[in-house]
């Protein structure tokens, strides 16, 4: 695939009607059912522990399990999409969503739920790759700031959808229902998926890639130091993004007297927050002509905002919580389009993607675990601490990366 616009990837095939905006569209819906799928377990979290009697170290394994799949798939992700192209694969992920919920919500066990969690993940890994390459396919680079701000609202997004209506679901129908919702939407994903992709004539690899030539892609695309440090600023950030995600509706049923349902409302002022700063970063990446600085200055932003939350009450809480989601949601739209400039040649932003990918799951896979770890020692403010270090770290990492 190119990434110079929709109409030259694939120009024999594509019906005027198929605009990049549709694409962005389909890309993003797919991606927030995703999403809506990984997230439905935190908002849930205290339910879920007294359903299955398990604690919070063994809870954290719900988010965890969702992220080891991703990391064992990132890099695999990206050689199926050179191998078979974006309509496929992202197709399969839709399936993945459907399968992976109608066994959570299914499932008789704490075992089989986690089993369903990694099937979700399997989908998740893929629209992580997926989705974005076609979206960088779709606009120019002059425009693909913004097109990546809007699309990078997909955790944002997906998690605030979640958070709003996971809870009154789970209460009115009992928590099945909620993974029965993403089943539901991963099937009109799917749809929606294929006929816009099959109309934009995106229906396999630009070419017919063989097995050979995805790897060689592969291979080339993660071959330089940018990329990989990029990587490393993603799994930095994830980890203690991952973190607060998964905790902050713990502390405040357990901490500040929330029920359940007000816990969610509450976390979800962060997820609100990132929606607004995804696109933000974008517009003003485009007008700076720098991805670097904006999201080096929002991980300096995000470091202190993440301990805040465990210190406060009241509007002062809801405020921070909507600062440090502002803040944490211009670092993926930043890092996101800074892939094509990080890898040899634009063409291999896919997978640069899946170095991407792997480094967001890795985090989510230690951010909960290392935050679940601390806390007995350090308290919540303390631990928050501890993961916004980790958040200066990918600054000064991130300033090394040579990107625009």
């Amino acid at each position: 695939m190119t990434t110079t616009g929709l109409s030259e990837a694939a120009p024999e095939a594509v019906r005027p009607r198929v605009t990049p905006w549709l694409v962005l569209g389909v890309a993003f819906f797919l991606s927030v059912v995703a999403v809506m799928a990984q997230f439905a377990a935190p908002p849930l979290m205290p339910v879920l522990m007294s359903a299955f009697g398990v604690d919070i170290a063994q809870a954290s394994s719900l988010m965890s399990v969702f992220a080891i799949t991703g990391v064992v798939l990132a890099l695999p992700a990206g050689l199926v999409l050179g191998r078979f192209g974006p309509l496929p694969t992202g197709a399969a992920a839709a399936v993945a969503v459907v399968v992976g919920s109608v066994v959570a919500a299914a499932a008789p066990s704490y075992g089989v739920l986690l089993a369903g969690r990694a099937v979700q993940g399997l989908g998740t890994g893929l629209v992580g790759v997926t989705a974005p390459a076609v979206v960088a396919t779709a606009f120019s680079p002059q425009r693909r700031g913004a097109a990546m701000g809007i699309w990078a609202m997909w955790v944002p997004a997906g998690s605030l959808l979640m958070y709003l209506i996971g809870p009154p679901l789970a209460m009115a129908h009992g928590w099945p229902a909620v993974w029965w919702l993403t089943a539901g939407l991963g099937v009109a994903a799917l749809v929606a998926w294929v006929a816009t992709l099959a109309a934009a004539g995106l229906r396999g690899a630009a070419g017919g890639n063989s097995a050979q030539r995805a790897l060689a892609d592969l291979r080339e695309g993660l071959a330089g130091r940018d990329i990989w440090l990029l990587v490393l600023v993603f799994a930095l950030f994830a980890t203690a993004n991952g973190a607060a995600n998964t905790f902050i509706p713990v502390f405040l049923t357990g901490q500040r007297g929330f029920d359940v349902a007000g816990a969610a409302a509450v976390s979800s002022l962060a997820m609100a927050g990132m929606a607004v700063g995804s696109v933000a970063a974008g517009v003003v990446g485009d007008r700076i002509g720098s991805r670097r600085r904006v999201f080096a200055v929002a991980l300096l932003a995000t470091a202190p905002l993440a301990v805040l939350p465990y210190l406060l009450a009241g509007a002062a809480l809801a405020l921070a919580l909507f600062a440090f989601g502002a803040f944490a949601g211009a670092i993926p739209s930043a890092v996101f389009a800074s892939v094509p400039d990080a890898v040899p040649h634009p063409r291999l932003g896919g997978a640069g993607m899946a170095g991407i990918m792997l480094g967001q799951n890795a985090g989510f896979v230690a951010g909960p675990m290392l935050f679940a770890a601390l806390l007995p020692s350090l308290d919540w403010a303390g631990t928050a601490a501890a993961s916004g270090a980790l958040v200066i770290v990918a600054a000064l990492v991130g300033w090394r990366v040579r990107v625009r």
